[in-house]
C-alpha cells in the first residue's frame, strides 16, 4: 500500500453518514474510494456541485473545481458560484478535506502556492478552511528531499491561521486540541520516536495514542 492510499484509507474513516464534503484535488479524490459500508456522503464542488459521483461514471461534459471530468449522482443540484461559495461560507459543509504543502504547530496551513511557480490560482482553499466544520488536511509527511512538512512555522505563503482540526500523514494521526498538536495515532510499524524524527514540530503524545486504523 503506497503512502497516499495508506492515508486516503485512514481519512475515510473521519467522514459519517449524511455528511456534506467538499475534497481538494489530488490525494483527498481518492478518499470516496474508501468509504465504509454504510456511509453515504454528499460531494459538494466550488464551481457549482452538490452531488459529484465517482470518477468511474465520469461524463466528459462535466467537470470538478479541479477541471477534471466527473459524474453526478442522481438527485444532484447544480448552481452558480455565487450559491456554492454562499454554502461554504456560510458554515454548511460538514468537513473539507485538503492537500497540504505545509502544516505548522499552531494549525497554520499552507497549500496554494510555492514562490516562483505558476499557479492557476488560490481556488476555495481559503473559504473552505474557514468556512467548513471540520478541516482536515491530508498530507505526506516530509517533501520530496525529506525535510519535514510539519514544521514550528510555516514558511510558504499562508492559506489560513489556526484552522486545521486534525493532520493525516502515512506515518501519523495528528490533532489540534486546545491550541496544541497531539500525536494521537502512529501508523503500524511505527513508534513515537520514528514519527518525532520526522517531525519539525512540537507536539504532545496522547496517553490514549494507538494504532492508525484503516478502511478496508
Amino acid at each position: 500500500m503506497n503512502a497516499k492510499e495508506l492515508i486516503a484509507r485512514r481519512v475515510a474513516l473521519e467522514l459519517r453518514d449524511g455528511d456534506v464534503v467538499n475534497l481538494g484535488i489530488g490525494l483527498p479524490t481518492q478518499v470516496v474510494n474508501y468509504l465504509p459500508e454504510g456511509i453515504d456522503i454528499t460531494l459538494q464542488s466550488e464551481n457549482g456541485f452538490l452531488g459529484l459521483g465517482p470518477v468511474t461514471e465520469a461524463d466528459p461534459n462535466l467537470v470538478n473545481a479541479g477541471g477534471q471530468p466527473c459524474g453526478m449522482l442522481s438527485g444532484a443540484a447544480m448552481f452558480d458560484s455565487a450559491t456554492s461559495f454562499a454554502l461554504i461560507r456560510g458554515g454548511h459543509v460538514d468537513a473539507c478535506v485538503l492537500g497540504g504543502l505545509q502544516v505548522d504547530e499552531e494549525a497554520n496551513l499552507a497549500n496554494w502556492m510555492v514562490p516562483g511557480k505558476m499557479v492557476p490560482g488560490m481556488g476555495g482553499a481559503m473559504d473552505l478552511v474557514t468556512g467548513a466544520r471540520k478541516v482536515i488536511i491530508a498530507m505526506e509527511h516530509c517533501a520530496k528531499d525529506g525535510s519535514s512538512k510539519v514544521l514550528k512555522r510555516c514558511t510558504l505563503p499562508l492559506t489560513a491561521i489556526h484552522a486545521v482540526h486534525m493532520l493525516v500523514t502515512e506515518l501519523a494521526v495528528f490533532e489540534f486540541i486546545d491550541g496544541k498538536l497531539h500525536l494521537t495515532e502512529i501508523a503500524e510499524g511505527y513508534d513515537v520516536d520514528a514519527v518525532r524524527a520526522k517531525t519539525e514540530a512540537e507536539f504532545v503524545v496522547s496517553p490514549f495514542i494507538k494504532v492508525m486504523p484503516l478502511a478496508q
